[in-house]
């Protein structure tokens, strides 16, 4: 009797405690608990509401463990949240000390058992949960889109990020090719002109400048830089794709060294303008492309201008007049035979492709010297004799890495920016080349030639900008 009268005091005593029950609301975000946790009362223990005890369900009734403080309970609607493990397990899943959950990472997911029907309670909870996905994501975002940009990135640009950022830097790149570009362009057409001078034989010159390249070429590729030089072996079909605007481009060449050495520098750039008008009217003949009536009236002021500047120029003559207008019609061979080949070359740069070129050119130029110039070698001999070994091979040496480094530039451009931009940066290349040659050498220019030079440059700039503005070619 004493047992049970004790019993039954310890147990009204247990029962003095005010218990509140909680329901586990069932939503994915219960991550860490388990679905057979049991619901156990949170119950102040002694005294003070900021010391309760944990009660650790099980069917044999509820047990306290004092001295664990863990939340407050004050009221059935703003209570500590005490969820018990399964009594399998006998832990509780809301002491942080226990290596449990903390109570804070699961609060989301209970809702006081008296409330757990109320729309707004759920509604409430659900737009918590919604907001907080919400400030997740835009806090994400920057940071998948920096990836995402940074993974679309060459080695280059993956290297210039490093300094610039990644957004910066395929436009970096972008400026350092036209860079480039134009240094040693400006470069290669100074050194040319100087060796013509004491040395005009330029079909050797010619050749000289595409032997040079496609040595370059061969011991990049052989050091296994092969990204910088023929990239991959080319199959029979690509060689032959390639071989035709190679042809065109050897010729072309040669046909510009030879107004090189016959004219000054700003003539044969002011006649190379009168190259987009030869492209209008082969891509007609060849490709049955249609050119708009705007692109057809910007090619009259080139002409005019290129007519007016030849005719006042004083170092004019038809040799280089007539070589530098067969470099306009053989570079238009090529641009437009580029077009039809280049579609069947899959996997191959612009720099392997432009090393395929230099090769096949050196077969194409070679020639011409047994034919044209038989007295090149006594030349070479007398040059030798005069300058030294050093000198005179030094700088047929250095010419030639320019001529090769500076198209490599140009197509590698070319690779990154639209063919209208392209021209863009050639009409800029050609008024930089005409500025600086006239200041090196001290050419005077007549002021008909200053203004005749000038329009052609203009119309060469409304050609790219009316060629920006041509429709599209309806599909058949």
């Amino acid at each position: 009797m004493g047992g049970s009268s004790g019993g039954g005091n310890r147990s009204q005593a247990r029962g003095a405690a005010t218990a509140y029950p909680i329901k586990v609301a069932n939503t994915p975000e219960q991550s860490g608990m388990d679905r057979g946790a049991q619901v156990a009362p949170c119950r102040p223990h002694g005294n003070s509401p900021a010391a309760p005890a944990l009660g650790i369900g099980s069917r044999s009734g509820a047990r306290t463990l004092p001295g664990r403080p863990i939340g407050r309970c004050p009221s059935p609607v703003n209570m500590a949240l005490c969820v018990a493990a399964p009594s399998s397990r006998l832990a509780p899943v809301c002491s942080s000390r226990s290596g449990l959950r903390p109570l804070a990472a699961v609060r989301p997911a209970l809702v006081p058992a008296g409330l757990s029907a109320s729309p707004l309670v759920r509604t409430s909870l659900v737009e918590q949960q919604r907001r907080a996905v919400q400030v997740r994501a835009q806090q994400q975002q920057p940071v998948v889109a920096a990836a995402a940009q940074e993974a679309q990135l060459d080695p280059l640009e993956s290297s210039v990020a490093k300094v610039v950022g990644a957004q910066a830097a395929p436009t970096v790149v972008t400026l350092s090719f036209i860079a480039f570009w134009y240094a040693l362009n400006i470069a290669f057409n100074l050194q040319n002109k100087v060796i013509f001078n004491y040395f005009p034989y330029p079909w050797f010159v010619s050749t000289v400048h595409v032997v040079v390249g496609a040595l370059y070429c061969i011991v990049a590729y052989l050091l296994g830089a092969k990204k910088a030089s023929f990239e991959r072996p080319i199959t029979k079909d690509e060689l032959a794709a390639i071989a035709g605007p190679a042809s065109m481009h050897a010729i072309g060449h040669v046909a510009a060294n030879l107004s090189f050495a016959a004219v000054a520098i700003s003539l044969t750039h002011t006649v190379k303008t009168l190259e987009p008008a030869f492209n209008v009217l082969l891509s007609k003949l060849i490709l049955g492309t249609s050119t708009p009536l705007p692109v057809m009236a910007s090619l009259i002021p080139i002409m005019l201008g290129v007519a007016a500047a030849s005719a006042a120029e004083l170092s004019f003559n038809w040799m280089g007049f007539l070589t530098a207008m067969a470099s306009n019609l053989t570079f238009g061979f090529r641009a437009v035979w580029s077009k039809k080949a280049m579609n069947t070359i899959k996997n191959l740069g612009s720099t392997g492709i432009y090393a395929y070129t230099t090769l096949i050119s050196v077969f194409l130029c070679a020639p011409g010297i047994f034919f044209f110039e038989k007295g090149v070698w006594a030349a070479i001999k007398q040059q030798v004799a005069e300058k030294g070994a050093t000198q005179f091979y030094g700088a047929l040496l250095s010419v030639g890495l320019l001529y090769h480094l500076y198209n490599q530039f140009a197509f590698n451009t070319l690779a990154r920016v639209s063919p209208v931009s392209h021209g863009v940066c050639n009409v800029v290349k050609r008024v930089a080349i005409i500025a600086t040659s006239v200041l090196f050498f001290g050419n005077k220019l007549t002021t008909q030639t200053q203004i005749g030079t000038a329009v052609a440059l203009i119309g060469t700039w409304l050609y790219t900008e009316a060629s920006k503005k041509k429709p599209e070619p309806k599909a058949a």
